[in-house]
């Protein structure tokens, strides 16, 4: 015969009565809870993450600012271009080998160490200037840029013959040329420069490693001098 179950014995409960908490705790935990519900107020667990996020975000802001200012900063600070450059180290309107490049210096920016290089830092105040290179055995271009390295025109050997030769002029001095047709076209080729100073650069290919000295002496003959029709 089964027994009736006691409804006080503990080991037939669905779950074991726990003690009440004391009413200090309690009385504390509620503190705690409207504390943190107030306006403005955070648990101190969350405070120093978001400490560290405004730094950093504060840290970003600056950087973008140093990089914006640094960069609008760069035209006035870079005040010696590379016309100033050459005028400081080769003689105005007149024609100068460059020394070839080496890993560790250069007169101009990406030297190729294959060709010979030439340049004429060129002022047009006083005259007009003729510039006359001789074509080499493989290659050989002539360049011209304005004072801020504007190229305004080029061109090379196998479009003007054995010789280069031209007539470098501003807009003043090629208007006062003669309108003789035979003597400004078929005899001589006029450029017009759009500023009053600039650089003739001169490149010569070298195929050969032993050939650069012999190129070197053929650009020796290349000239940048003031012309007879100013």
């Amino acid at each position: 015969m089964s027994l009736p179950l006691d409804p006080q014995d503990e080991r037939f409960d669905e779950a074991p009565r726990r003690p009440p908490l004391p009413a200090r705790v309690i009385a504390a935990l509620r503190a705690g809870l409207s504390g943190a519900l107030k306006p403005g107020a955070l648990p101190e667990l969350w405070r120093w993450p978001v400490n560290l996020a405004l730094a950093a975000a504060f840290v970003l802001v600056l950087a973008g600012i140093t990089h914006i200012v640094s960069i609008l900063s760069m035209p006035s600070l870079a005040t010696r271009n590379g016309f100033e450059r050459l005028s400081d180290q080769f003689d105005s309107n007149t024609m100068s080998l460059l020394p070839d490049p080496t890993p560790q210096e250069a007169t101009l920016p990406m030297m190729d160490p294959a060709f010979v290089t030439a340049v004429c830092p060129y002022d047009l105040n006083d005259h007009p200037l003729t510039v006359r290179v001789p074509a080499t055995a493989d290659y050989t271009s002539v360049s011209f840029y304005t004072a801020e390295g504007l190229a305004f025109y080029a061109l090379s050997d196998q479009a003007a013959g054995k010789v280069v030769e031209l007539d470098l002029m501003n807009a003043d001095q090629k208007a006062a040329l003669p309108e003789d047709e035979e003597v400004t076209a078929a005899d001589r080729l006029v450029i017009e420069s759009p500023s009053q100073e600039g650089i003739v650069l001169v490149r010569a290919f070298v195929r050969d490693r032993g050939l650069k000295s012999e190129v070197r002496r053929q650009l020796e003959a290349a000239t940048c001098a003031p012309s007879g029709g100013s």
